[in-house]
């Protein structure tokens, strides 16, 4: 019954436009890295330095991030949240935290997370990108948001877990998010030897890449169930 009602709603529109967001956002950001200059590294520079006040072509991917950000909301609350609503609160606390996390909001925010410069810049300091309302507005959102998307992967696998047909899937999401914490210990501690950069583009990659692997899901889901409606 579940599955008929969830063929008969826009829930595989929504997941088409969560995997898109994904892909938007991490291309963009590879993209991005072409125009930044032989003093940006993406070994040790950030995602956020792309689009700093300074940044060549910042517009670019505060556009592209924004449109990611709204992808992923709109993904959480009228695809994944439907899919798991036989999973009660769990399922919707899980959604709300991941349409929060650093992939939601803080993507929506983008155009106003600016920090003041790029540590690429001659004379940019940490505490220099920080100085300016975007810049620390950028550093906080960005640790609750991972946060929250943490905390969003432990409370949808378990709504995996007590939703039909999703089950297998529960301990994949809790691997994928023990890996990501394991990604931001290694972030925050291996910037100050100049691989930040590269380590937080493994957790961006990764994060992306559970929440298209969602996406997907959930696209097989609704046209196996689609095929299932049509043949009776």
């Amino acid at each position: 019954m579940a599955d008929t009602a969830m063929a008969d709603s826009p829930v595989r529109t929504w997941a088409v436009v969560g995997l898109a967001a994904q892909i938007i956002f991490v291309a963009s950001w590879l993209l991005a890295g072409a125009w930044q200059g032989q003093a940006y590294s993406f070994l040790s520079d950030s995602i956020s330095d792309m689009y700093a006040v300074t940044a060549p072509h910042a517009w670019f991917l505060v556009v592209c991030i924004t449109a990611a950000g709204i992808g992923t909301v709109l993904f959480a609350l009228f695809g994944l949240r439907p899919a798991l609503h036989s999973a009660g609160w769990v399922a919707t606390v899980g959604v709300i935290l991941l349409a929060l996390s650093i992939l939601g909001l803080g993507e929506v925010l983008t155009a106003v997370e600016q920090e003041a410069c790029r540590a690429a810049d001659p004379g940019c300091t940490p505490a220099a990108q920080i100085a300016n309302f975007g810049g620390a507005l950028d550093m906080w959102l960005s640790t609750i948001g991972l946060l929250l998307l943490v905390a969003a992967g432990f409370f949808l696998a378990e709504a995996m877990r007590k939703s039909p047909g999703w089950a297998p899937l529960a301990w994949p999401t809790r691997v994928v998010t023990i890996f990501m914490i394991l990604l931001i210990l290694a972030t925050g501690a291996l910037e100050g030897v100049g691989l930040g950069g590269l380590f937080e583009r493994l957790l961006a990659l990764t994060a992306a890449g559970g929440v298209a692997a969602l996406a997907v899901v959930l696209l097989r889901r609704t046209s196996r169930v689609q095929s299932a409606v049509n043949e009776h």
